[in-house]
């Protein structure tokens, strides 16, 4: 029917943006390479200077794991990981679908590796044009370079804008989705916490410098600046994506536009 040609012509133009046509089919194979990079990199460097006492003065009470930068690097090239095995999967078995891994990579994008890197982002720059010693003292710019903290701290929001602008999402309900953004956000800052009342220091010099009041402020602010960008990632996609998203995520849409019988293409 014609409505049906509308569809299947709709989906043909646009489908360079969903990895399946004119801008080629191995966008994901490119796009996760600037992660893993960055995570090669950062990883082969800190390995090469681990016999700096600089550097275990740094790590120490908690190691890297406490870092939310380092948790975000190791986040991001999850996530991408997750999309290409859901692409390749989708080729291989011939599926329109993956359901399990689509939904979960749905899920992972837009409740945490978005909201994550542009967190670290902002709140990093914003802290650290403020007073860079409350966040990132300039005795480390011995131990990491400059190139490697725009590496940590800048090329992570470009990658993920990339992800929104160049292929739409699915975004759970408001509640599944602040509920587990939420979770992570409630979980990073008890362990900020536990840290501190383990060992007596705190992660981040700011944290130093307030007064409890002062800190549940930061941990509040911090909590409305994270669902904000959730929100806002929500929109950034709505927006991109917002006339083509009941189509793309409710039709039963064929993995290849060529797969499309040309007698079932009829025009008006």
């Amino acid at each position: 029917p014609a409505e049906g040609f509308q569809r299947d012509r709709l989906y043909w133009r646009h489908s360079g943006s969903l990895v399946r046509a004119s801008h080629g089919e191995d966008f994901y194979v490119h796009i996760p390479l600037p992660c893993f990079e960055l995570v090669y990199v950062f990883l082969s460097y800190y390995i090469s200077q681990t016999r700096n006492p600089q550097i275990s003065t740094i790590l120490a009470n908690g190691g890297q794991w406490k870092y939310l930068t380092f948790l975000n690097l190791v986040l991001q090239p999850i996530f991408y990981g997750v999309a290409f095995l859901e692409d390749v999967l989708k080729r291989i078995k011939e599926k329109k679908d993956v359901k399990f891994i689509t939904a979960f990579r749905y899920l992972l994008f837009t409740t945490l590796a978005f909201p994550v890197s542009a967190f670290v982002f902002l709140l990093f720059w914003i802290l650290f044009l403020y007073n860079r010693e409350l966040i990132y003292p300039k005795f480390l710019d011995v131990i990491f370079p400059a190139w490697l903290n725009h590496a940590m701290h800048t090329s992570i929001l470009p990658i993920s804008l990339a992800e929104v602008i160049l292929r739409p999402h699915r975004y759970p309900s408001k509640k599944t989705g602040l509920t587990v953004l939420t979770v992570a956000s409630f979980a990073y800052m008890g362990r900020v916490l536990w840290i501190y009342s383990e060992t007596g220091t705190w992660v981040y010099p700011v944290f130093a410098k307030l007064s409890p009041v002062g800190l549940a402020a930061f941990f509040s602010l911090s909590y409305i600046l994270i669902i904000g960008i959730y929100l806002l990632g929500e929109k950034l996609n709505h927006w991109k994506w917002g006339q083509f998203i009941s189509l793309l995520f409710t039709e039963t849409l064929p993995p290849y536009p060529l797969s499309i019988p040309p007698g079932n293409r009829r025009r008006n």
